[in-house]
């Protein structure tokens, strides 16, 4: 039996899609901050979510290693750059 859809894809392939729609996104959010004029669609499309990770501190005996802070922000516009990430890709594979 073929496989059909997303099953066909490994989960590589899913995991570029959605970096890649996010990156887009995130490119839409910040053009609608900054060039949308002042009313309820900005707020509406430009305003997000931060979920935030603080500072990871890594000691080993020979070495240490600082990792973060980390925050991610999702809006509607992020959400709609995963979407069109994700209609392209399934049109072309």
């Amino acid at each position: 039996m073929a496989l059909k859809g997303s099953a066909k894809h490994n989960p590589g392939f899913h995991a570029i899609v959605l970096a890649v729609g996010f990156i887009v996104g995130g490119f839409l959010t910040e053009f609608g901050r900054r060039f949308l004029p002042s009313g309820a669609v900005k707020e509406v499309f430009t305003s997000g979510v931060t979920a935030s990770l603080g500072a990871i501190q890594l000691d080993l005996v020979i070495v240490s290693i600082g990792i973060g802070p980390f925050a991610f922000d999702v809006s509607l516009l992020g959400l709609l750059g995963v979407l069109v990430a994700y209609l392209i890709a399934r049109s072309m594979f």
